[in-house]
């Protein structure tokens, strides 16, 4: 499969969704801005591919992006991000993070497993009902959180 092929809209997506889901695979959904990929993003994706059979990352748009308060522009385009996690194996289909969270996908895709980040909890999910709601279950999956984009932008600049 190339790279391409694994980028989708979500309704374009939602047909194979359900035919993944008739044929009893677990469907896992992920979702982050990925700007500037490090070990961490790695070491998270392949830990929520390890959940289930298929892995889908929601990745923001830019103007998702800036719906954040207090985020820094991603320095990468939303096609240029989604392109390089595509390109990952472990990562089955990507689609675009349009909205400030990524209630509107669950919704639509209806996930088993959402995995998060090790820096994240249920009380800072603003997706928590959602996810209760439509039967699945969070799963914290990565190495601890000590790498980061900011962390990598923020070196650059001192060392620059």
């Amino acid at each position: 499969m190339t790279t391409s092929n694994k980028i989708y809209t979500p309704e374009t997506l939602l047909e194979t969704v359900d035919k993944l889901r008739e044929n009893s695979n677990t469907i896992v959904f992920g979702n982050g801005c990925f700007d500037l990929l490090h070990v961490g993003h790695v070491r998270y994706l392949e830990a929520a591919r390890a959940l289930g059979d298929v892995l889908i990352i929601a990745v923001n748009t830019d103007e998702s992006i800036a719906l954040n308060v207090g985020r820094e522009s991603p320095i990468n385009t939303y096609e240029e991000r989604a392109e390089v996690i595509a390109a990952l194996a472990c990562v089955d289909f990507v689609i675009p993070l349009a909205d400030e969270t990524p209630i509107p996908l669950l919704e639509l895709l209806r996930p088993d497993i959402q995995a998060k980040g090790t820096d994240y909890t249920l009380a800072q999910m603003p997706e928590a009902d959602t996810i209760s709601r439509i039967g699945a279950r969070v799963e914290f999956v990565g190495d601890e959180k000590t790498h980061s984009s900011s962390a990598l932008r923020r070196e650059l600049r001192h060392r620059s």
